[in-house]
């Protein structure tokens, strides 16, 4: 009986290890999806399950002395703390996507795309065949000075002006372009850069 416990109990360490690694891989695109009010909830349960599948991990350990669940739960620890989750999804994401962007901001310097947001005149929503490459609506945000264009394309459209994204510019974005208060400015690429604001 208690080989079938700790086999399972394996499995469970598994799958608590995974989900969570996976997690950290989409966790961006499940902001789009469930809004980051309901994501909390996803972080808890996620998160809660392999914290109760650790403890009982640990448990197993000290009386049994079988390590393989909590050996599991302990590279899935070492991994979230090692691995650049979020830099890897967001150089695959710019990496990806960059030549749509691309002919997205040639539309925008030819006039083809305008603002079009009633609230907002510096919006464009994107048509539907581009509409992936900002998250948050599928909106991009547009600047010009005077010939130049800045374009900013959404990875996440937090609350009031908390966002972050990637940006076509000519130079190197000011901290209250795009009417945030941006903290971090990293460039990617010839004219592009990723911008953080909170």
């Amino acid at each position: 009986m208690s080989k079938i416990k700790s086999t399972i109990l394996l499995w469970l360490s598994i799958t608590s290890s995974l989900l969570v690694l996976l997690l950290q891989l989409v966790q961006w695109k499940l902001v789009e999806i469930f809004t980051p009010f309901v994501m909390p909830v996803v972080y808890l349960a996620v998160y809660g399950f392999f914290l109760v599948v650790l403890i009982m991990a640990l448990i197993d350990l000290i009386r049994r002395r079988n390590w393989k669940a909590t050996g599991v739960q302990a590279a899935a620890i070492v991994l979230l703390f090692i691995v650049p989750f979020n830099q890897i999804v967001l150089e695959m994401d710019f990496n990806m996507n960059n030549s749509e962007r691309l002919e997205v901001v040639a539309q925008v310097q030819d006039g083809s795309f305008q603002p079009n947001v009633v609230h907002n005149s510096s919006l464009i929503r994107l048509p539907e065949e581009y509409s992936s490459l900002s998250n948050g609506g599928g909106e991009i945000k547009v600047e010009k000075d005077r010939d130049d264009y800045s374009v900013l394309f959404f990875t996440f459209r937090g609350i009031l002006d908390g966002f972050s994204g990637f940006v076509y510019s000519n130079e190197k974005p000011e901290t209250d372009a795009f009417g945030g208060d941006i903290k971090e400015i990293e460039k990617m690429d010839e004219d592009w850069y990723f911008v953080t604001s909170y």
